[in-house]
């Protein structure tokens, strides 16, 4: 019996359809963190954040910080169309992907103090080492006339 070529693996149509890498992170346990593969390295006076976003431009990448949590964020927005000779759709797929990965920094680190670069799908922040300095309530004396 002849059958269309999208049922010759186990009669499945959509077996190549979540396949696909799109759909990798989505069949992890972590979900989209594990298309951000992480490591930290610790030096005298920083940690080194490396995080892997393959396939993702700079422009989709931001880095935010607030209440002590520097938050990563990356979109991802891809349009594939396969249009035949008359201009009719053959296929047309259409990949969003949204992730976001949070680091707690402490409240002393600020903005400026963050560097970082995003070079060949590696985003790279230098967080510097902030000792929480406890502010000493002085005694302040009112004079007496």
């Amino acid at each position: 019996m002849l059958r269309p070529s999208v049922f010759t693996k186990n009669n499945d149509l959509f077996d190549d359809f979540f396949n696909d890498e799109f759909f990798a992170p989505a069949r992890h346990n972590n979900g989209g963190a594990a298309i951000m593969h992480t490591d930290i390295r610790e030096t005298e006076g920083e940690y080194i954040i490396e995080m892997e976003l393959p396939g993702f431009k700079k422009e989709d990448v931001e880095a935010e910080l607030k209440d002590g949590y520097l938050t990563v964020r990356a979109e991802h927005h891809e349009n594939n169309e396969e249009k035949d000779k008359a201009g009719h759709y053959i296929r047309k797929e259409r990949y969003f992907g949204n992730f976001a990965r949070s680091f707690y920094v402490g409240d002393v680190v600020t903005q400026e103090d963050i560097k970082a670069e995003f070079k060949d799908g590696i985003l790279t922040l230098d967080v510097p080492k902030k000792e929480n300095v406890e502010k000493k309530e002085e005694r302040k004396l009112i004079s007496i006339s």
